[in-house]
């Protein structure tokens, strides 16, 4: 609480820059070795006389002594009911008030409270719907009678008729105050039961900005049609989480974001959005939209739309009509089976388009149908059906991000379009080493990162970019490793080949000679009888676990001074399998784990080292 009243006193104008706690003017908060030269009611801090913070005390009554010159209160975390008129009343000076996390229901925040609060700028009164367990309910005496006040969630037999847990539950804040002050700003009543709002809620607030009703239980029918009528600033409008079927009529045409995702909207009637002309940023995901919910209008008037999500609904085409301002197109988890280049044909200016886990088949994107995305960054095509890369993707693609589908060929050209292209993410397809080309990878020269995990590759591919930093070729089939594939990769930080079916002796000698900047290399769950000779100089982490080690000997890390993390786990190594010298001039070495093997492993490191390591064991 100090921290915070601390951060409001540094964004509140005229604040103190650094308040001294020896200072008599500002004494540390909740404690004084004077009197505060204004009243403060019990056990709340006022630094200033026109701040009262009484956050977190417990409090079930409202404070009868408030100064009247008070700007800023904060109720917050605390038990109170209700809004008593007398004492709300008084406080006309009022610019923020701050109820959050109460126990206020809709009979306790009476419209006449705020009559009197003409300067009131910000009202939070989100989380004020709280149920107990009887035990510890806050107030026994004011809980329901068990017959009116339980809540049956079912009982952990799964036989009906039983109740596993009861809860009491207070009375909620289940409608909006009819009348809130004209000159508000910001209102937050998230996190409520509330299921109406009224014409002067929010409307007729000149001066609105930020406007926060998710979580409650809002359906159309509880939004009048001039929700927002005369409050033509307001900005921000949070609806997410509700009971809405549509997207609601007459929303303020000032709006720059809007939040409705998480509802229950199967449809965005026409010309909803053609007063919006300012939104940059649309929620619309997690709802039931279909094809039919939306047509060519329904976001063609968005000239400033930036960031649109459509995901989690059940969409079988990407939607006609988008802004050539949209830059990031959420159509994830949805239905589409194919992208038509109509569609995409207005949204020139798009960056990301992510159409991950949708019915897109060997046809879902035919060739060149994103070409005119010419600015495109990422294609995110994962969890689809697709057998081969789409084919003349956009040029200036940085990321491509196609696992789990069924991709089972890379051919010579199939990635010439993509020069620039930085991340190419392949994992978990159906590829096979016999079936990528030699040549597949030739054109990607801005390649850094390259993930071929879970494929059913048997060799290390060829022609791999000389300036990948990241490759990833866990859980194939591969058995040998030779260095023609690794040469000249010498920029390459991170090599995965865990999870396959490696054995030292079919390690080529010479196969790391080439990796000077390898930092992160991962054998795990292969088949190594020893440590790998002659690793790379400028190793830091060597995973080893799960393999059949039973042996480290003296020579080990020799070619790895650098060595920070060394992990041995489930191999076969015993109490003095590990030769005192290995880790001689590992100076830097702090993470040995031996854990999971037949026997507790003694591991020695040299005094000189400057810290102890962790040597784990059973």
């Amino acid at each position: 609480m100090q921290l915070s009243l601390l951060l409001l006193l540094l964004l509140l104008p005229g604040s103190p820059t650094a308040p001294g706690m020896e200072d008599a003017a500002f004494p540390h908060l909740g404690e004084s070795s004077q009197p505060l030269p204004w009243a403060c009611p019990p056990r709340c801090s006022c630094p200033r006389a026109d701040m009262v913070d009484c956050d977190g005390l417990d409090l079930r009554v409202f404070p009868n002594n408030i100064t009247r010159a008070a700007q800023h209160l904060s109720l917050q975390n605390n038990q109170l009911q209700e809004l008593p008129y007398n004492e709300l009343s008084r406080l006309s000076d009022l610019r923020t008030l701050n109820l959050h996390n109460n126990l206020i229901s809709s009979e306790g925040l009476p419209d006449e409270a705020f009559e009197s609060l003409t300067q009131l700028q910000h009202i939070y009164v989100a989380h004020n719907k709280v149920r107990y367990p009887p035990e510890r309910h806050p107030r026994p005496d004011l809980a329901w009678p068990a017959s009116h006040s339980t809540e049956c969630r079912g009982d952990s037999t799964g036989l009906e008729g039983g109740c596993q847990d009861q809860y009491v539950v207070l009375p909620q804040l289940s409608v909006a105050p009819q009348f809130l002050p004209r000159s508000l700003r910001v209102a937050d009543l998230a996190a409520n039961q509330v299921t109406e709002i009224f014409p002067l809620t929010f409307g007729e607030k000149p001066a609105l900005r930020s406007v926060y009703l998710h979580n409650n239980q809002l359906s159309n029918a509880g939004l009048p049609p001039d929700a927002f009528h005369g409050s033509e600033a307001v900005t921000t409008l949070s609806l997410s989480n509700n009971q809405l079927s549509y997207l609601p009529p007459s929303l303020p045409p000032s709006l720059e974001r809007l939040h409705l995702q998480n509802n229950l909207i199967s449809k965005v009637p026409r010309g909803a959005l053609s007063r919006q002309t300012h939104l940059r940023e649309l929620y619309l995901q997690h709802n039931q939209l279909t094809d039919s919910g939306l047509d060519a209008t329904t976001f063609s008037k968005l000239r400033r739309l930036e960031y649109l999500d459509l995901s989690h609904n059940q969409l079988a085409a990407v939607p006609a009509g988008l802004p050539r301002t949209l830059a990031v197109l959420h159509l994830g988890r949805n239905r589409i089976r194919q992208v038509e280049a109509d569609r995409l044909r207005g949204a020139r200016g798009l960056r990301y388009l992510l159409l991950q886990h949708n019915s897109l088949g060997a046809a879902g994107l035919p060739a060149g149908v994103l070409r005119p995305l010419r600015g495109l960054h990422t294609l995110h095509v994962y969890g689809n059906g697709l057998e081969r890369v789409p084919l003349a993707l956009p040029r200036r693609l940085r990321s491509l991000v196609l696992p789990h589908n069924r991709v089972a060929v890379l051919g010579a050209r199939d990635l010439t379009s993509t020069p620039g292209l930085a991340e190419l993410n392949l994992a978990y397809n159906r590829l096979a080493s016999a079936r990528v080309h030699r040549r597949a990878f030739r054109a990607l020269r801005a390649l850094r990162s390259l993930d071929l995990t879970g494929n059913q590759l048997t060799r290390l591919p060829s022609g791999l970019p000389i300036g990948l930093h990241t490759l990833r070729l866990q859980r194939n089939q591969l058995r040998a490793l030779e260095p023609e594939p690794l040469a000249g990769l010498d920029q390459l930080r991170e090599l995965s080949l865990a999870h396959n079916r490696l054995r030292v002796g079919d390690i080529g000698p010479g196969t790391w000679h080439e990796l000077q900047a390898l930092q992160v290399l991962d054998l795990s769950h292969n088949e190594l009888s020893f440590v790998p000779p002659d690793l790379p100089e400028a190793l830091e982490e060597l995973h080893l676990q799960s393999n059949r080690i039973s042996h480290v000997g003296p020579e080990a890390f020799l070619s790895t001074p650098g060595l920070r993390a060394l992990f041995l786990r489930a191999n076969r190594l015993h109490m003095t399998s590990i030769a005192p010298e290995a880790f001689l001039g590992l100076l830097h070495l702090h993470v040995v784990d031996t854990t999971g093997n037949p026997e507790q492993v003694l591991v020695q490191l040299p005094p000189t080292a400057p810290r102890r390591p962790r040597a784990w064991g059973p």
